[in-house]
């Protein structure tokens, strides 16, 4: 490996992990917004989306432009696969994150629904420690953290698939609750959007290391 791309490579994994920085500081940022129904940095959350929009595509330029002149082979192709993949996803976990930051924004101003307050208090917890999780194996290579993270997503279904449910008989006892209550649903439903991507970094990380496709295994489901 020559010099060049060796400091190409190393700057590259720099770059993710910055990336994956700025995210996880957006999605913990719009969860507080929501939970302290706080509009001011709910509208920061928003205002900052460009970065991450801006960085995604400065990666990817630098993943083509590393396919492009060195043509790696082997575990550096795999890295820069990878990489690809995962500012991908990462750009799009900002995007969730802008999201909640819009719809936190809207809770702010209405009042709070007593009968959902468990949702807000419990989802968001365990998607901010899959995200933890997930960055904390692309940094570490850690396939045993990645495991975790898979595991912890049919956790995060099932509160989903309870919040559709206490969302409908929350509607049916008061239809005046109808806007706050499917925008604590879509709140919901990009809260489990990140967990799945955060499931793909992860199942990315396995890749990585072990060479080993895990997303249509079996045994997963």
């Amino acid at each position: 490996m020559s010099l060049h791309f060796q400091r190409d490579l190393e700057n590259l994994k720099k770059e993710i992990l910055l990336i994956g920085g700025l995210v996880e500081v957006a999605i913990n940022d719009s969860i507080r917004a929501l939970k302290n129904r706080d509009a001011t940095l709910a509208q920061s959350v928003i205002d900052k989306e460009f970065m991450i929009d801006e960085k995604e595509v400065q990666i990817e330029e630098e993943c083509l432009k590393i396919l492009a002149l060195h043509q790696p082979v082997a575990t550096d192709l795999r890295l820069v696969v990878v990489i690809l993949k995962v500012n991908n996803d990462l750009e799009r976990m900002g995007d969730f994150a802008s999201n909640i930051a819009q719809r936190a924004l809207f809770l702010s101003e209405h009042d709070p629904l007593p009968d959902l307050i468990e949702f807000i208090n419990e989802l968001p917890v365990l998607v901010q420690t899959m995200v933890r999780n997930t960055l904390d194996a692309l940094v570490k290579m850690n396939t045993e953290i990645a495991q975790k993270v898979i595991l912890a997503d049919d956790a995060v279904d099932d509160i989903n698939r309870l919040m559709h449910q206490k969302v409908n008989e929350t509607i049916m006892q008061d239809s005046s609750t109808s806007e706050r209550a499917i925008s604590l649903l879509s709140t919901s439903r990009y809260l489990e959007r990140i967990a799945d991507l955060s499931t793909n970094i992860a199942e990315d990380v396995i890749f990585m290391v072990e060479g080993r496709v895990i997303r249509h295994d079996l045994d997963h489901d």
